[in-house]
Parts: C-alpha cells; structure tokens; sequence
C-alpha cells in the first residue's frame, strides 16, 4: 500500500490561503476518484476538492473553520501501489466571488515522503458562497466498512453520534431514518447499507414507555465558519467602529402603487416587471444630487471621506448561504425599466451563486428591503465602510386623516440609519423628506433637473 497526499490547491490571483468551510469525509472513509472530499473558501470563491484517486482516508490536515495555507497537506489517504507516498496538488480555475473573510493560516504537517507527480485532478468551483452538495453515493464495496461484526444496541445514548460514511448517512436522510436507531455491524459498530437495509426489512419500531412530552436537553455547537463568518465580521466591525442614528419616516404610496400597477400592465414583453426599488432608487438619485454626502465611503483610518459622483447602489440580498449586496452601477445613468431589469439580474446572480467579484462590491449606499415581512420599524446596519442605508418596510392599508374624514392609504415606513459622525441627524432627515416628496408624488421622480 502507498500513501497519496492532497495538498490545498492553488486557487489563483494570488490568494495564499483559504478557509476549510465542509469536509464531506472522515477518517476511515473509502472513496472513489472524483468523488468529493472537502470545501474551502477564499474571498473570491468556494472550492470543492475532489479526491484524484481510490482509496482509504487515513488524516485529515484541518478542522472546519480553519485557514489553511495553499501547498499545505489536506488529506492523506491510503492507496494501492508500492509504499511509497505520492502527492497532489490540484490546479485549480479561476475562481469566482464571494464575501472576503480572514484568519490566520493552519500549520501544515511536515510531507511524509517526496512527491510523484500524479495525474492532474481540477478541483470543482462553486461561485456560490455556500457549500452544498453530498458526495455522490459509491457502490456497496466503498461505502464503509463491510458486515460480519457483532451490532452495536440501537438507540445510542444521548449525544453520542452514529459512525457511518457520507454515503449511508445520505441514504439515511432521503428515507428519513434517525442513525441513532439503527445497529451497525462495521468495525467500531459502523453503520452499513445492509444495516439500512436490515432496518428497513423491520419496519417502523415503537419504544415502548415512551412518554407524550419529554425534555430536551441536548446543545448543538455550531462552528461560524465561511460566509457566516464573513457576514459576522463585517457586521461587528460595522457597528463597533460607526455610530449610528436611525431615522423612521411614514410615507404615502398609494400613488406610487396606483402608477406602479398602470406600468406593468402596459409593459413590452421584454420589459422586467416593476417592483417598488427601481422607483425607490430614482428618488435616491434624485435626493443624492442635493445631499452628495450620503453617497460616500469614509475611511476612517485615513480621517477621509470619499464622496462619490457616481450612485453605485447596494441592493442587501438573502440568498440560501446568507446575505450578500450586489450593486447597480451608475444608478444615476439607469431609468425605471434599466434600473428594473438591472435589479433583477444581479438578485438573481446573487441567488444562484453566479454573480461575479465586481458585482458584489464597490457600492456607495445600500437598500435594505425584507419585502412583505418588513415589518413596521427596523434598524438596518450600515454597510461598512459606507455612510448610509435605506431601509424599506412593509405596505399597510391604514386609515388616514384627510382633514374631513378617515380615508384607506397604502402606507410605509422607510428606516434609515447613517453614520453620525459624517451625516448629521438633521441632513438624514431632509435626505428623507426628498425622497418622501418623490415617493409620494411619483410624477416628479421622472422630471429630470
């Protein structure tokens, strides 16, 4: 036997390091070539690691959440061949975004043996920022260790976790089977397929004594790691370094709504349909053009606000791994329909894990909107380094005074916060207002001057 080691790949432009997000195998796995072994992530992409070879995993060089140096030792697995250790290091393709992150680098284990140069094997990227995917299942001779053991009692006892391979725990999860039920007749009471099987051949088994209510006491430790992690740097720099002051402001939008709808029954068939943002962004450009200085980037190390021309706008996006802010560029250049078509695009790249590294940076202002559960009041974080974020909250049908009478109005709050030590309470609140005027008399957000 030989042992064949996989070292982190070189992922490109010149990233030295990546975090260890998902292992999808463990010591004493049996895998196929190609099947999958480990996902990273750098601050441009997350990247699946497929094994090169057949064989036996006999370490694993990393823990989740760790920063792994690129070159370092990864996996070491036990192959056929005369024993002697060969390595590989994966090339990898030019990766795509994702949110950046930091951490120091793992201390990589000293190489066993000199390295054989090994077929190539290209590690496969995802551009999304989450990991998803189960290794796909093997065959029965590479899905663990094999029966002729003596079953370990089923259930386990509280907390302890069942030992099976990525494999038999994914056919476990399609038929909704709790491992902790089931014996294992492996080695060190390894659950098998033919346990599966054999616990499936008995059918549905009733505890006896089981009581209606029963306490919980368990405690899942849940590691922050890749994107998580990202989001929850950025969130405590964000409010650890930027004072913040939020305003809240009730606006009418039954006009807005009523020329809303007007439009999209109207529109081409190669038009987007109309949602309230692209009006909402028009009004922020149109409000910026007085107010320059909410549409700024401050350094504050450097003691220096960068106040843009140009509106690159963040649109705050919860995809299936977290949130992430693609931006419209050059909002001020964009009409309805542009800025529309604009915003769907990259909320969709975003979703998909398709947008790219520029898509997902360099805004000036950002619109935070959690749609129909906006809720009545929020207070939005800031997007560090910028100044100022709009938020958008649910529309309500609420009566309202007209001076004669209580009337049906489609109202919504905007909540807002920026960074007091650049905008002060009363330039967020005429920021605001505009926009109010131009929400609530939508003709005015298509006169240009």
């Amino acid at each position: 036997m030989a042992e064949h080691v996989i070292k982190l790949p070189d992922v490109g432009e010149g990233v030295a390091e990546a975090e260890l997000v998902e292992w999808h195998v463990k010591v004493g796995d049996l895998v196929r070539e190609d099947t999958l072994l480990a996902a990273v992530m750098t601050d441009k992409a997350t990247v699946e690691i497929p094994s090169p070879v057949h064989g036996e995993i006999t370490w694993l060089g990393a823990e989740i959440g760790d920063v792994v140096a690129v070159g370092s030792p990864l996996i070491r697995l036990k192959v056929e061949g005369e024993a002697e250790a060969q390595t590989e290091t994966p090339h990898t393709p030019t990766p795509a975004p994702s949110p950046q992150g930091g951490g120091e680098p793992v201390a990589a284990p000293a190489e066993t043996a000199q390295a054989e140069t090994a077929p190539v094997k290209a590690p496969q990227v995802k551009t999304a920022p989450q990991t998803t995917g189960t290794p796909p299942s093997p065959s029965p001779s590479w899905g663990g260790a094999r029966g002729g053991g003596t079953p370990t009692a089923a259930p386990r006892a509280e907390g302890e976790k069942p030992l099976a391979s990525p494999a038999v725990r994914l056919r476990a999860t399609e038929a909704g089977i709790d491992l902790r039920q089931v014996p294992g007749t492996g080695p060190a009471g390894r659950i098998t397929h033919e346990d599966i099987d054999a616990f499936l051949a008995r059918g549905p088994q009733t505890p006896t004594g089981a009581p209606g209510l029963a306490r919980n006491t368990t405690v899942e430790d849940i590691k922050v790691v890749g994107l998580r992690r990202r989001i929850a740097e950025k969130m405590a720099v964000a409010k650890s370094r930027i004072p913040h002051i939020t305003y809240v402001e009730e606006i009418d939008v039954t006009a807005l709504e009523d020329l809303r709808a007007a439009l999209n029954r109207q529109k081409r068939a190669d038009q987007p349909k109309l949602t309230l943002l692209p009006f909402l962004m028009r009004a922020m450009v149109k409000a910026i053009a007085h107010q320059p200085n909410v549409n700024a980037i401050f350094d504050d190390e450097a003691g220096v606000v960068h106040q843009y021309g140009g509106v690159h706008i963040g649109i705050a996006t919860q995809t299936p791994g977290g949130l992430m802010v693609p931006v419209v560029r050059h909002a001020e250049a964009r009409d309805i329909w542009d800025s529309a078509a604009e915003l769907a695009r990259l909320s969709d790249a975003a979703r998909t894990g398709t947008a790219t590294r520029e898509e997902l940076s360099g805004s000036t202002i950002t619109i935070t909107s959690l749609g129909a559960m906006g809720g009545v009041v929020t207070t939005p974080v800031i997007n560090h380094p910028e100044v100022a974020i709009v938020g958008v909250n649910k529309i309500m049908v609420r009566p309202v005074w007209d001076g004669t009478q209580f009337i049906p109005r489609k109202m919504m709050n905007l909540s807002s916060s920026f960074d007091h030590r650049v905008v002060d309470g009363w330039d967020a609140a005429v920021f605001i207002q505009r926009i109010k005027t131009l929400l609530e008399t939508p003709a005015l957000i298509f006169i240009e001057g």
